[in-house]
């Protein structure tokens, strides 16, 4: 209910909200009159993976509640909690083949307790009905046929995102792999956890201490101070690994991005959009204090959690906050540095696997004012960069206009700056044609992400 009507977050039950998950989860008893108990990894694991998965296949869940109400307005007419309860249902039944009878039975009782009896009465004979077609084989799965219009609208329901969404991916990638990245976004998100060499931790102290706690890894294969984890992140941050500061949690494709700007000791750093500083202190602990980076955001809060991340990595030392919307901040400071980084605002498209919610929560509007908006930060963030220095322009998104599209308009009006095609920061398949860093999720794995290491001429 808070993530669908209220912008809260999916992943507030792990210990990176930074306490803003206890705040959820009182604002929760305060008006729904639910009360929550203490859970232990095997149910926190359940109950995140039912959040999650709930959120993710929303399209595809209401099709099916949809299609088994005998009232068809009567679903447009749903009380918001009864609806995410029979989404509960739907899922633990169609996507996690849990025993039916005590779905039923869990469903009915939260129905009767949440909000009255004859809400349990109609949960439970909707569940019923979607037992029996499941178990016949009979769900009613719409058929990918007819117009390009058509097709979309059924890929989107099957694997539930926006029809914009797969539209557009269609446009660009065709329809066999916009299904395979549908499907990594449906996908269970596995995450990379970066040894903090800043406190002196190298990657075999984070192999050794996984194997401790028993935690299966991989050894990535692009980053020399990553490891790769699907399942055990729980256990990690229970573990305190990351409040003592010996690692993050990052993805690869974030850390190629600062492969891509090469940080060297000594060096003036400027990070742009920092907060919440995941690419801040990975930089500093490259800098083997020597040199600074300052890290600009607009947002207060976000910059003091990054300052007290950056004491636990103790990085602290080469870190300067500066709380400023860059464009104002551009136009006042006469300073140059030596390399800046642009992490701008951007759709988020590669990163749906781990963000849930994310999907639902951006329009094809949003994406015509963001790129705007990027626009005018590349513009800020170029002033900032001295004759000769670097200027590294990225997003977490896969959409050609906010990445390729964007430093090609960004060029035309700043003929000063060429491209530094990345061959020497990051492993070839990493590489476009054009000279820029790009890591596709259904190529290599990994979050989406891409970056333009610019150069400003002397």
């Amino acid at each position: 209910m808070r993530i669908e009507l209220g912008g809260a977050f999916a992943d507030l039950l792990n210990e990176r909200g930074k306490g803003s998950g206890d705040n959820e989860m009182g604002y929760v008893e305060r008006t729904l009159g639910f009360r929550t108990r203490d859970l232990d990894d095997r149910d926190l694991r359940l109950v995140t993976d039912v959040v999650g998965g709930t959120i993710r296949w929303r399209r595809f869940l209401d099709h099916l509640i949809l299609s088994l109400c005998n009232d068809k307005n009567g679903f447009s007419r749903m009380e918001p909690l009864l609806l995410q309860i029979l989404r509960i249902g739907f899922y633990e039944i169609i996507k996690l083949n849990m025993p039916a009878y005590a779905v039923v039975d869990e469903n009915v009782r939260l129905a009767k307790v949440a909000l009255r009896p004859g809400a349990g009465n109609m949960v439970n004979g909707i569940l019923r009905k979607l037992v029996l077609l499941k178990d016949n084989n009979s769900l009613p799965i719409p058929k990918v046929e007819g117009d390009d219009r058509l097709q979309a609208r059924a890929l989107a329901t099957l694997y539930s995102h926006p029809v914009w969404m797969v539209r557009r991916w269609t446009k660009y990638l065709g329809q066999e792999d916009t299904i395979r990245l549908m499907e990594w976004n449906n996908s269970e998100p596995s995450f990379s956890l970066r040894a903090n060499s800043g406190r002196g931790v190298t990657r075999a102290d984070l192999v050794k201490q996984l194997d401790l706690l028993e935690v299966p890894y991989e050894l990535s294969l692009t980053m020399d101070d990553f490891v790769r984890i699907k399942t055990g992140l729980q256990v990690v941050i229970q573990a305190g690994m990351l409040k003592e500061g010996k690692c993050a949690v990052q993805d690869e494709s974030a850390g190629m991005v600062v492969s891509v700007l090469d940080p060297q000791p000594g060096e003036s750093i400027i990070d742009c959009c920092a907060a919440p500083g995941g690419k801040t202190l990975f930089m500093a602990s490259q800098l083997c204090g020597q040199g600074v980076v300052s890290a600009i955001d607009i947002n207060k809060g976000r910059l003091r959690i990054l300052r007290e991340t950056a004491k636990l990595h103790k990085v602290n030392d080469v870190i300067a906050t500066i709380h400023a919307d860059l464009r104002d901040f551009a136009e006042s400071n006469p300073h140059k540095s030596d390399k800046v980084l642009l992490d701008t605002p951007c759709s988020g498209l590669g990163v749906l696997s781990k963000r849930a919610d994310l999907r639902w929560n951006k329009t094809l509007e949003d994406l015509e004012e963001l790129k705007t908006l990027q626009d005018e930060l590349l513009d800020a963030a170029s002033s900032l960069v001295k004759p000769g220095g670097v200027l590294v322009y990225c997003t977490c998104s896969i959409d050609p206009e906010e990445n390729e599209d964007r430093v090609a308009t960004f060029l035309l009006r700043h003929p000063e700056f060429r491209v530094d095609p990345v061959n020497k920061y990051v492993p070839e398949s990493f590489i476009t044609e054009r000279g820029f860093y790009n890591s596709n999720p259904i190529k290599h794995y990994l979050d989406g992400a891409f970056a333009a290491r610019l150069v400003r001429a002397l």
